[in-house]
C-alpha cells in the first residue's frame, strides 16, 4: 500500500484529472502518511501464512505457537521514518490479557500528524467516538469490537512497544484498499504459459516499486472519508499504474472506460482485516480490503500500458510465485489468488 502525500502544487491538476476521468477527487496534501518498510531483519521468528481463507488476521494468529510470533513487522525495533525506538515486545507479552505491570511504551506521534492534516484526528483530547462510524470516519474494525483504554484503542492484535499514532492519521483503525490486477501469461500465440515444475498456469499481477523502501508492492490507498471502497480501489489502480493523469484526453477515455468494465465487476475478495504494518502501534493500526480484479480474457487493462504515478517509482506486470518478494503481507494476498485461480504459486 502506497500512502504517500501529492504535492500542493499539484492538487487543482490532479483534482481536473479525475473530474475529466470521472473518477472520485479527494486527494491529500502534504504531510500524509509515508509509508516506510521495517528492515528485513527482526528479532522474532516468522513463518509463512498458508491460509487460503479470509479468516482475519488477529483470529489466524491466536490459535498460532508463539513460534510464529503475531503481528511481527508491527513490532520491528525502529519506528520507521524515525529515531524512536520500540519497547521490544516478546511474543508471549504480545496478548493484552498477558500480564504486564512493567510495560510503558514510549509515546509517539509523527510531526506530519500533529500538525492537524485534514486526513489526520486531532489529539485524543477532541474524544473519538470509537467502534463506531464517528461522523465521516468509519473507527469500526474488521477484526471487531476492539477495547478503549483511558480513552485510547488498543490495537486488537496486541502490544507493538510503541504509543500513539506514529504515521498513521486515525486513532484506533486506518482503513485502505488494495486492488489486485491480473491476467494470465501467454505466449506470442495467446496461450497461456505453464510453470515447468508445478505445470500450472502462470498468473501475472500489477506490481509497484514504492519510492521509500524500493520494495515491489500492491497499487493501492487510504480509503478517504465517506468513500465506498470500491472507488478506492479504482481510484488507486488508475492513480498509481496507469499515471492517467498524464494521458491525452482520448487516452484518458480508454484508459476510463476499460478500468470501469473491469471493476464494475465484483470481484474476488481476497482479504479483509488487520494488516502487519510497520507503522502500527499500540492505538493505531492498519487495515485493509485486498480484492481481485482479473482479466480472464486479456482484453482489458492488459492491453494498457503501465506507467507510474507520482506514488510509485515503477510499474509492470509480474509473475505470481512465491519466491517474489513483497512488501508487507502482500504475498498473503497473491498465494491466495493464486489458490483461487488454480494458477502457480
Amino acid at each position: 500500500m502506497i500512502h504517500l502525500p501529492l504535492r500542493r502544487h499539484l492538487v487543482g491538476p490532479i483534482r481536473l484529472a479525475f473530474t475529466l476521468l470521472g473518477l472520485p477527487h479527494t486527494v491529500w496534501t502534504s504531510g500524509v502518511r509515508p509509508a516506510i518498510s521495517c528492515p528485513s531483519s527482526y528479532p522474532f521468528p516468522t513463518s509463512k501464512t498458508i491460509s487460503a481463507d479470509n479468516t482475519s488476521y488477529c483470529r489466524r494468529h491466536s490459535t498460532m505457537p508463539s513460534s510464529v510470533g503475531p503481528h511481527v513487522k508491527s513490532r520491528c525495533p525502529q519506528y520507521p521514518g524515525s529515531n524512536i525506538k520500540r519497547l521490544s515486545v516478546p511474543d508471549d507479552k504480545v496478548d493484552w490479557t498477558q500480564k504486564w505491570p512493567e510495560y510503558n511504551p514510549v509515546s509517539y506521534t509523527a510531526p506530519s500528524v500533529l500538525n492537524n492534516p485534514a486526513w489526520a484526528d486531532p489529539d485524543i483530547g477532541s474524544s473519538p467516538k470509537f467502534n463506531t462510524v464517528d461522523g465521516a470516519v468509519d473507527r469500526t474494525s474488521f477484526e471487531g469490537s476492539y477495547k478503549v483504554e483511558n480513552g485510547k484503542p488498543l490495537n486488537p492484535c496486541g502490544r507493538t512497544g510503541l504509543a500513539g499514532r506514529g504515521l498513521l492519521g486515525r486513532w484506533g483503525p486506518n482503513h485502505a484498499a488494495d486492488p489486485i490486477v491480473t491476467r494470465w501469461k501467454v505466449d506470442v500465440k495467446g496461450a497461456k504459459i505453464h510453470h515447468s515444475v508445478s505445470e500450472k498456469p502462470v498468473l501475472q499481477f500489477v506490481s509497484i516499486k514504492r519510492k521509500d523502501c524500493g520494495e515491489w508492492a500492491i497499487p493501492g490507498g487510504m480509503v478517504d472519508p465517506g468513500e465506498q471502497v470500491s472507488l478506492t480501489l479504482q481510484r488507486e489502480f488508475s492513480e498509481e499504474a496507469l499515471n492517467s493523469l498524464s494521458s491525452s484526453p482520448a487516452e484518458r477515455a480508454e484508459i476510463h472506460q476499460r478500468i470501469t468494465n473491469l471493476f464494475k465487476s465484483s470481484g474476488f475478495m481476497v482479504y479483509k482485516g488487520y494488516v502487519d504494518d510497520p507503522r502500527n502501534t499500540d492505538n493505531s493500526w492498519m487495515e485493509t480490503v485486498a480484492v481481485n480484479f482479473h482479466d480472464d480474457l486479456g482484453n482489458s487493462v492488459s492491453e494498457l500500458p503501465l506507467e507510474a504515478g507520482d506514488d510509485a517509482g515503477q510499474v509492470q506486470w509480474v509473475d505470481l510465485d512465491s519466491s517474489f518478494p513483497l512488501y508487507a503481507n502482500h504475498s498473503h494476498f497473491l498465494e491466495i489468488v493464486a489458490k483461487e485461480r488454480k494458477a502457480h504459486w
